[in-house]
């Protein structure tokens, strides 16, 4: 089992960039999968999930902003991030609920 995170850089703020996480060694679709963040000094805090089914949460501060969805043809779970803000600086992991599996994180940079 593996993920991989890839699709950060920087950003002024106000723009978007789409995170994709490439999962190997199973199938996606079968599994809770989620986006989390952490920011310099900060604890790693859940950004948004999808369920199996399709069903969807999300943080409050990324509410309206972020959007998580799932290619199945690639296996891919993405992150669709809009009007980004200085505040979402951090470097951004996916994870597998089951079983805990993290992958290595990429970094978000927002500049003012």
């Amino acid at each position: 089992v593996q993920l991989q995170a890839s699709g950060g850089g920087l950003v002024q703020a106000g723009g978007s960039l789409r995170l994709s996480c490439a999962a190997s060694g199973f199938t996606s679709s079968n599994y809770y999968i989620d986006w989390y963040r952490q920011a310099p000094g900060n604890q790693r805090e859940p950004v948004a999930g999808i369920t199996a089914g399709g069903r969807t949460n999300y943080a409050e501060p990324v509410k309206g902003r972020f959007t998580i969805s799932r290619d199945n043809t690639k296996n891919l779970v993405l992150l669709q991030m809009n009007s980004l803000k200085p505040e979402d600086t951090a470097v951004y992991y996916c994870h597998r609920l089951t079983g805990g599996y993290w992958g290595q994180g990429t970094q978000v940079t927002v500049s003012s």
